[in-house]
């Protein structure tokens, strides 16, 4: 692939939606091993969670982000609700996590009985830092959550210094880092524990499905425990602990593994098609687009977003219906957890304000940077976007 570097004045037929087609915001690609792992779990009949490619994903996922144990989960929601459990958090402790997030992240919390304390995040990174963290702590604080957003990952190291302090627990959820490192480490890797989703839009898909990561014996047992029903070491079908049925399926794990085996072809791809898209719309007027790294990371971009200025009269949603009238597909940005109305009902982030996650919550959205995009489709994606926002 060549990076386009720049879109007519005149609008080319070749980018026309009858040249082009619809543009789905994400398209996986399954050119691996997929379809032979797959067609091994029906010849086999292994097709449940007691499968080898269970076993054999989570030893590729963990060798990946360099931890002793991987315990495969249904999904990444999943995975955030072990490890608040396998923490042994509850009432009366505290969480801090990003407001600018996916409600998994409060919701793992909240079902723990545990109390989500939310921070903003920085408007350039879109992640939280080590100083939103550290003036949200109170004595009641226990563990931070730590949400890489996007395709930068957080600044890490001042966040597990601020942890280790204060003696508290880290949670990284880098459910959309896969393949990605900090200052040459990989994300998933930091924290007592970590979580990975595979939802298709992630780097590595099984479709569903999701990963518990650490390089604690006892917390990996534990996480195997809570996906499984908390059986009873002593005989099946006893419980001394409520658990949850979480548990991988044999079929996922060998869509999961092959995703695995391609994972650096398909972080060269997440980044050139990064490259295509800065080329094309980087001297846009008004308009916000990833930044291309920091001083501890390249960029990924899981997603390539659009942040409007606060001068242009449409903000994302006009912007996001329009597009789609050009058959573009679209995505919004998180909505704050400060403002979701399920938190307001339970009376949890009364006062709360986190300006930044609201004004990009409203002025941000990403288009079609699935790993099957193709260079035609973001030249016409490019171009429709400077015709909407020029």
């Amino acid at each position: 692939m060549t990076s386009a570097l720049a879109v007519p004045a005149v609008f080319d037929p070749a980018l026309s939606l009858d040249a082009v087609g619809p543009i789905p915001v994400n398209e996986p690609l399954l050119d691996g091993n997929e379809r032979a792992y797959l067609l091994d779990c029906i010849d086999t009949g292994w097709i449940s969670s007691e499968g080898p490619f269970v076993e054999r994903f989570e030893a590729a996922m963990a060798a990946k982000v360099n931890r002793r144990y991987g315990v495969g989960v249904a999904n990444g929601s999943a995975a955030l609700d072990i490890a608040v459990a396998a923490l042994r958090l509850g009432p009366g402790d505290e969480v801090i996590l990003p407001s600018f997030t996916i409600i998994s992240c409060a919701a793992a919390i909240v079902r723990a009985g545990a109390t989500p304390v939310v921070v903003d995040c920085d408007p350039l990174t879109l992640n939280s830092t080590a100083d939103h963290y550290a003036a949200a702590i109170t004595p009641r604080t226990k563990a931070l959550m730590v949400v890489h957003i996007y395709g930068l990952p957080v600044d890490m190291d001042p966040i597990l210094a601020l942890a280790e302090r204060h003696g508290l627990a880290v949670i990284e959820d880098a459910a959309e880092m896969h393949g990605q490192t900090y200052k040459g480490r990989p994300c998933g890797s930091f924290g007592h524990l970590s979580t990975f989703s595979f939802y298709p839009n992630k780097l590595v898909t099984s479709g569903e499905g999701g990963m518990v990561m650490t390089d604690d014996p006892e917390l990996a047992e534990r996480c195997r425990s809570l996906r499984n029903l908390c059986f009873n070491n002593r005989q099946r079908f006893i419980h001394d602990e409520i658990g949850w049925n979480y548990r991988l399926t044999n079929m996922q794990a060998a869509l999961g593994l092959a995703q695995v085996e391609k994972l650096e072809q398909t972080v060269a791809r997440k980044r050139e098609i990064g490259r295509v898209y800065t080329d094309l719309l980087a001297d846009l007027p008004g308009v916000q687009i990833p930044l291309t790294g920091t001083n501890y990371a390249e960029g990924l971009y899981w997603v390539f977003s659009l942040i409007l200025d606060d001068s242009m009269e449409m903000d994302a949603k006009a912007a996001m219906a329009v597009l789609a009238d050009h058959k573009i597909g679209t995505r919004p940005f998180f909505w704050p957890m400060n403002e979701q109305p399920v938190f307001r009902k339970m009376g949890l982030f009364e006062g709360v304000s986190c300006p930044v996650a609201e004004r990009i919550a409203r002025r941000g959205f990403y288009v079609p940077s699935g790993v099957g995009v193709t260079e035609i489709q973001m030249r016409r994606v490019a171009a429709v976007v400077r015709q909407v926002l020029k």
